[in-house]
């Protein structure tokens, strides 16, 4: 993890010199939504892990200059498993915190209070698969893309609705190698601060 936090603590201490002589404006977010994961991948059986619909929460602080964005991203994901190599599985489940320094081009539509945007992130994620009395877990690096659209509330609040492709590097639970992946649909608010 250290080797991946450093990097990229260096590369938003250089963004910022750049950022703080244009017009930028600082904002907070905070999202929400379903989490679609993917089947995993175990040790290169296909489809061997199965899950039911999950969540997940991010927060984030950024600063806008126009059109782009630029923030530090927490997110927690979380989804039950709902069957391992075919049995069904109860009181388990995939956890992910994920760590991201994430960029957003926003084309503003500023006469009708929208403005889609793309986006994309790279960072670092612990993953963990947590059982009652124990879990495993494991940290790679993680990315993701995604678009959507942002509605102004205000001069300071936007409503934000999106979609995210989220994917980690293979990650080791109980001894074996699992892939994990996610597509997820967010809300959100951002506010101006």
């Amino acid at each position: 993890m250290k080797k991946l936090l450093l990097p990229l603590a260096i590369a938003g201490m250089c963004a910022l010199p750049s950022l703080s002589n244009a017009a930028t404006n600082p904002y907070v977010s905070l999202s929400g939504g379903l989490g679609l994961m993917n089947n995993s991948t175990v040790d290169g059986f296909s489809d061997a892990v199965e899950y039911k619909t999950g969540f997940l929460v991010n927060g984030a602080v950024g600063l806008k200059t126009e059109p782009v964005r630029l923030e530090a991203e927490i997110g927690y994901h979380r989804n039950a498993i709902d069957k391992a190599f075919g049995h069904t599985v109860t009181d388990e489940n995939i956890s992910i915190w994920s760590f991201m320094a994430n960029g957003y081009l926003d084309y503003d539509m500023k006469d009708e209070g929208i403005s889609p945007f793309i986006m994309a992130g790279l960072g670092y994620a612990s993953v963990s698969d947590n059982w009652t009395g124990g879990s495993s877990s494991d940290g790679a690096f993680a990315w993701q893309i995604g678009a959507g659209l942002g509605i102004k509330a205000s001069d300071k609040v936007t409503f934000d609705v999106s979609y995210r492709y989220f994917k980690t590097g293979d990650v080791t639970l109980h001894s074996d190698t699992v892939t994990t992946g996610s597509h997820n649909i967010l809300a959100g608010l951002r506010i101006d601060i």
